[in-house]
């Protein structure tokens, strides 16, 4: 057993640890933050999308001793301080960017790391951003009209789906 310190979603955290652990299960399974989804344990379907040292990685291909020392963000931590949806959270609600809502935790953690990089993409953008999330319900349309708006760029022209 190894034994991890992080700092996830601003607050210090320290568990033991097989080497084979991913961070995913750790997440989930010692820490019980339980929106990270895991969908494929493979890497295919971003359902386990969190932040670490502000980059979106896929929790199910990094062990958590890998993650040791290091700033990590959960879609727990993305809520208001107040407890209020963030803006990302909120577009998503608003222009039904989620139906199962199995992906939508990996889709708002992929979207945050998108707007920080890019505050203002193109829907094409969007797309391309999104190529490693998988959603089985929804088309991406509303997805994507859901990151175009949270950017504060008016959507009222994209026809829903």
């Amino acid at each position: 057993m190894t034994k991890v310190t992080m700092t996830i979603n601003g607050k210090s955290v320290s568990g033991e640890v097989e080497g084979r652990t991913l961070l995913s299960s750790f997440l989930r399974e010692d820490l019980h933050l339980t929106g990270t989804h895991i969908g494929c344990d493979t890497s295919q379907c971003g359902a386990c999308v969190v932040h670490v040292d502000g980059k979106p990685v896929k929790s199910c291909t990094m062990f958590a001793a890998e993650a040791d020392g290091a700033d990590v963000a959960t879609i727990e931590g993305q809520a208001n301080e107040d407890g209020s949806l963030n803006v990302i959270q909120a577009a998503f609600q608003e222009h039904h960017g989620l139906q199962c809502g199995f992906c939508t935790p990996g889709m708002v953690m992929s979207a945050a790391a998108l707007l920080k990089d890019n505050p203002k993409p193109s829907e094409a953008e969007v797309r391309e951003y999104l190529e490693g999330n998988i959603c089985r319900c929804t088309g991406y349309h509303n997805i994507v009209k859901a990151i175009m708006a949270a950017s504060g760029q008016d959507v009222s022209a994209i026809a829903a789906e």
